[in-house]
């Protein structure tokens, strides 16, 4: 069982960040690990060939680790989840009559790439979307999606946790449905992994891609990806001299040896090794793995479903608990408010959250406690102009 870890952040104390779903703070020992790394650059004599790699395989182990790979040789490390989506598009051959399913307001990095190569292609992308005008709409979102994959289906693209609003989907499931049509699971984990547990000798995807700096809890730049056999044989977006097998010797470089390093390091971007922001990363996932990601999961659902309970009652809306995510709760609106003008209200009143479509989005994570949400009640009673109840 956690306690709540505020004191491990610099958060300042007359604030509400309930808005790690946008950028998690960085924790103290994050930010003493940057500092350290960037002090080291001012003697460059001290970085040995060495480290270009072992940060490098430090941040692989511990992100296989954290979603249940057994070998860390298929994680890679790259700038963004635009990226990671890009290289998976790359190797995934689309042909014409074929689709691609992705849900309906996906965050743009998992929908820009598949817009581009199904037109190139002539194929189709199907965006899937929940029940019109329904409040809770997560089973039915669910069903659309398995529908819509069909023996045409070559990619099925989407986030464990929509980013908008923490609906969650049953990507176990899906992955059994893309398996039978032959189709690649690509998942952005960018708002699940990290805060909501995720086995991937169970779920099966073909290519997980996850930024670094929302619930990974590390540096802004750097993303993670796991890609999974479908992809041990592709082409990377950049040649880099580093994803090259025997690249540790520097004095052989100009042999230029043109096999790759093994499995997914093959897609590790240009100058991965970044000295000041794979140490913060290595340090984050080492935080998570100590506070496990159950625990975050049950820290952060106890405060939404507290919240959930009371915004309700305050006349707001949100999905069923079964099919929301624990750690992201969107706040359906009375017909009477829209998103900016409640997000700005919440703001004057120190609580940090985000509105995001039609919704206004809360993510806590473990340096919230019941204060946070009893502040957030109070900022919504006082849009909504209803008292909140004790």
């Amino acid at each position: 069982m956690l306690s709540c870890q505020r004191d491990q952040f610099s958060l300042p104390d007359e604030g509400h960040y309930l808005n790690c779903a946008y950028m998690s703070p960085l924790s103290r020992r994050v930010e003493l690990a940057g500092m350290t790394a960037l002090r080291r650059k001012r003697d460059p004599s001290t970085i040995e060939p060495r480290d270009f790699f072992e940060g490098l395989e430090t941040v692989r182990g511990r992100f296989a680790t954290l979603i249940g790979v057994a070998d860390s040789a298929r994680v890679a490390v790259m700038p963004s989840v635009s990226y990671g989506i890009s290289t998976v598009a790359r190797n995934t051959p689309l042909s014409p009559g074929q689709n691609i399913v992705l849900l309906e307001e996906q965050f743009p990095s998992n929908v820009f790439v598949w817009r581009r190569i199904a037109a190139q292609a002539g194929a189709e992308v199907r965006t899937v979307g929940p029940p019109a005008g329904a409040k809770r709409r997560g089973r039915e979102w669910m069903a659309r999606l398995l529908e819509a994959v069909d023996r045409n289906t070559q990619v099925v693209a989407l986030g464990q946790a929509h980013w908008t609003d923490g609906t969650l989907f049953d990507v176990e499931q899906v992955g059994v449905r893309a398996r039978e049509v032959g189709a690649a699971l690509v998942i952005d984990g960018s708002q699940s992994i990290g805060a909501l547990p995720f086995d991937v000798g169970v779920v099966k995807p073909d290519a997980l891609i996850s930024a670094g700096y929302k619930w990974l809890m590390g540096p802004y730049g750097l993303s993670v990806a796991y890609y999974g056999p479908r992809y041990d044989d592709g082409v990377p977006l950049e040649e880099t001299w580093l994803s090259r097998s025997g690249s540790e010797d520097f004095r052989r470089l100009v042999d230029y040896r043109d096999e790759y390093r093994p499995l997914a390091a093959r897609y590790d971007m240009g100058e991965a090794s970044n000295f000041t922001l794979v140490p913060m990363l290595a340090t984050a996932l080492e935080q998570l793995l100590e506070w496990t990601v159950p625990a975050i999961a049950e820290w952060c659902g106890r405060l939404t479903r507290d919240l959930a309970r009371q915004a309700e009652d305050l006349g707001f809306w949100v999905e069923e608990e079964v099919c929301r995510a624990p750690h992201i709760l969107g706040l359906g609106l009375p017909e009477h408010l829209d998103p900016d003008s409640v997000q700005r209200a919440l703001a004057e009143r120190g609580v940090s959250v985000s509105a995001r479509g039609s919704m206004i989005r809360v993510s806590p994570h473990v340096y919230n406690d019941d204060a946070d949400v009893a502040a957030a009640v109070e900022a919504l009673a006082a849009v909504s102009r209803r008292p909140a109840r004790a």
